[in-house]
């Protein structure tokens, strides 16, 4: 019979959200939640609590927010949960005394088939990279990031058309089904692990996305761009500038729902053109379609929105 673990929880993000209510539901004990502080974010700067600590609060679950991971007291208080086993899911890098801490260890669920995409964004850059198939990982965390030894596995096939938000959502749903399988499967004993090697640099890497990370280079094949546009989407969002001839400046757009068309007998343009589909916009050798887009300081909109106020003649790629 297996044993019935008490659980400490660390996340921050809503993808952490679902893997924890899973836990909550599951026949372990989830004793505290250890989250980051609360921030001032957006335009107004007000005071906002991260989505797993919202979640914790509504389930009046204890909640630590240290702001250093050494610090004394959290670590007393961590230590005064008297955890089996701690459940990371989008946190921080943590420090050998808090990860060496419960007795079953420590695991991470990362949103990829590790030892690919290592990093902070491993679901956007599976499909700006073009890939046909990711998936989850449990593993243990050791001294370095994403490296530890793999637990489990489950894999998901990526649309053509597929957007981060939605592989998200996909993720988040089989990660909460493998975290809980792996939390049971440490709960009856040893469990069977597979070595990462730490120092392997080939495989595809998942750092973190700036914003000039999210600029569409329209010199670039189609593919590349429609991919870079949805693995982007709907955050942090793909972006592209088109000079104004009517304004004398440079405006930038938000891009979002592409697709590569085809368009044969067309006069290539210095700029996106209307057509019955969404905004086209020539890049590389082909052609990218856009059915909604977002200029800045406006409201996102569907392309025919967008055409019934704006003149596409006015805007191109170059001044």
């Amino acid at each position: 019979m297996k044993e019935k673990l008490r659980i400490v929880f660390m996340g921050t993000p809503e993808f952490a959200v679902g893997i924890l209510d899973a836990l909550m539901q599951s026949n372990h004990e989830v004793v505290g939640i250890v989250t980051v502080a609360d921030k001032p974010a957006g335009r107004g700067q007000h005071v906002q609590q991260s989505s797993v600590k919202q979640y914790a609060e509504a389930h009046e679950l204890p909640v630590l927010q240290p702001e250093k991971l050494r610090d004394e007291q959290f670590l007393s208080a961590l230590q005064d949960f008297r955890a089996d086993l701690f459940v990371v899911v989008a946190f921080r890098m943590l420090p050998d005394v808090v990860w060496k801490m419960p007795t079953k260890g420590t695991i991470n669920l990362h949103a990829s088939l590790l030892p690919h995409y290592r990093g902070a964004a491993p679901i956007n850059w599976a499909i700006m990279n073009g890939d046909q198939e990711t998936g989850v990982s449990t593993f243990f965390i050791n001294e370095q990031i994403d490296t530890g030894a793999i637990i489990a596995q489950r894999k998901t096939p990526v649309g053509e058309q597929m957007t981060a938000g939605e592989l998200h959502d996909v993720l988040k749903e089989i990660g909460a089904q493998l975290t809980v399988e792996t939390v049971d499967q440490i709960a009856q004993g040893e469990v069977p692990t597979i070595l990462q090697d730490p120092t392997d640099q080939s495989l595809p890497h998942a750092p973190k996305i700036f914003k000039a990370d999210c600029e569409i280079d329209w010199s670039k094949d189609a593919q590349v761009n429609h991919n870079r546009i949805r693995g982007l989407s709907p955050y942090p969002a793909a972006w592209c500038k088109l000079w104004s001839s009517k304004k004398s400046t440079w405006i930038s757009f938000k891009l979002f729902g592409s697709d590569v068309v085809s368009i044969a007998d067309i006069i290539r343009k210095d700029g996106p053109f209307a057509s019955s589909n969404g905004i086209v916009f020539p890049s590389g050798n082909g052609f990218v379609c856009i059915k909604e887009i977002q200029a800045e300081g406006k409201k996102r909109m569907d392309y025919k929105a967008f055409l019934a106020g704006n003149d596409l003649s006015d805007l191109s790629f170059s001044a």
